[in-house]
Parts: C-alpha cells; sequence; structure tokens
C-alpha cells in the first residue's frame, strides 16, 4: 500500500496503522531526513517524489494494490495511474492541489476505485466507530512518536510556514487553551 504526504501528520498514522494491520507499506516523501523516521512507523519502502510532480502516462506500470493519498494533483494522478486491477485510492488531502489531471483508464481498465474522505460532514455514529477503531489498532506510542510538537493559537501561523517550507513531521497539536 502506498502512502503519499507520508511524513505529514495523515501520512504517519495511515503509516502507523496499515503496517500495525500487517500490510506492507510504501512511503512517498521528499524529504530525505524523513527515511529514519518512516521507517520507525513501519515503511517497508521509501520512495523518492522527486518527479511525481509531472504528470503521468493513462497508465503506468501497475505497483498498488491500494494507497492512501493526502497530496492530491499530479501525484494522486500518477498514483492512480500505477494501481493494480481493482485495487482502490483513498484520498484525503490536497496539499499538492486540488485538481485530478488524469484520464478514466484507470477506472475502466484496471477498475480502479477512487474513494473520497471527508471527516467534517462524517456522521457522528461513524466518526466515533472510527475513534474506537483507532484507539483499538494504533498503538499509542506510535501517536507519541508523531506528536512533533504541541503549540498555541499564537503560534500557529509560524507553524504554517514551517508547514509551507515542509519542515514539519508528524503532527502539530494546537492547544487552543495555551
Amino acid at each position: 500500500i502506498l502512502v503519499t504526504g507520508a511524513t505529514g501528520g495523515v501520512g504517519s498514522v495511515a503509516i502507523a496503522l496499515l503496517n500495525h494491520l500487517g500490510y506492507t507499506v510504501a512511503a512517498l516523501t521528499g524529504k530525505p531526513e524523513s527515511h529514519a523516521y518512516l521507517r520507525a512507523l513501519g515503511a517497508a519502502e521509501i520512495i523518492n517524489s522527486e518527479g511525481w510532480d509531472k504528470p503521468p502516462s493513462p497508465l503506468e506500470t501497475q505497483r498498488w494494490a491500494g494507497a492512501v493519498d493526502a497530496v492530491g494533483s499530479q501525484v494522486l494522478a500518477r498514483v492512480l495511474a500505477e494501481t493494480d486491477y481493482n485495487g482502490a485510492v483513498a484520498a484525503c488531502g490536497l496539499a499538492g492541489g486540488f485538481d485530478l489531471p488524469t484520464t478514466v483508464m484507470p477506472f475502466i481498465l484496471r477498475g480502479v476505485k477512487l474513494l473520497g474522505v471527508d471527516s467534517v460532514m462524517c456522521p457522528l455514529a461513524r466518526r466515533s466507530a472510527a475513534w474506537q477503531r483507532l484507539a483499538q489498532d494504533l498503538p499509542a506510542a506510535l501517536l507519541e512518536q508523531m506528536s512533533q510538537q504541541v503549540v498555541g493559537l499564537s503560534e500557529v501561523a509560524d507553524v504554517c510556514q514551517q508547514l509551507l517550507a515542509r519542515k514539519v513531521q508528524g503532527r502539530v497539536l494546537v492547544d487552543v487553551n495555551a
């Protein structure tokens, strides 16, 4: 299973969770300094993201049974083009852009499924079940490892600049009371 945006909060949780559930996980990153972190989370393979922002062919060599994409745009297009026959891709982010420059070829020739993940409008019962499942399947020690820092509201603008400069790894928790 490929995870894009691997060093971010969503990507980090996805790697740890998928590894814990027994999947072989590949992590896509442009941060060589994060390889040890990604391996500690459970990534069996680390893929350099260089060139992934370029348009792929409509169909590439099949590589992934599934994927969790937190990047979007050209990266998501390439993930879809490389997904195995009858594979599934969960799209849950748009850090790289909100467009989807692809064709229908992965969908009609390989039966690839693109699944959107929406946490905002998710019904409370489903959200509750998801949190319970995470509590059951995601080791607490891994969550601690992913928490790089806790910041107050006054620090959020600075952290956003760090995010844009690709200097953040893992989750940043915002303490609204600080």
